[in-house]
């Protein structure tokens, strides 16, 4: 079942949250791996914010200067 978009914006805050806290790349058995680009997650989460807030009824305006 195809997750809903409450719950993968639950999911993109967590990535956020874990790569904010340290967990953008680590190294296991001497690779470095890398998890997703930052300002790709903040703009997927902008992205499902509004979503979201679209499904609930609610009108979101952004003004950027």
């Amino acid at each position: 079942m195809a997750a809903t978009l409450a719950e993968r914006l639950t999911s993109v805050e967590a990535a956020i949250s874990a790569i904010e806290g340290g967990a953008q790349s680590f190294t296991f058995m001497g690779r470095t791996y890398t998890r997703a680009d930052l300002k790709t997650l903040y703009d997927q989460q902008r992205y499902l914010e509004t979503r979201v807030a679209r499904e609930a009824g609610v009108r979101r305006t952004v003004a950027e200067f």
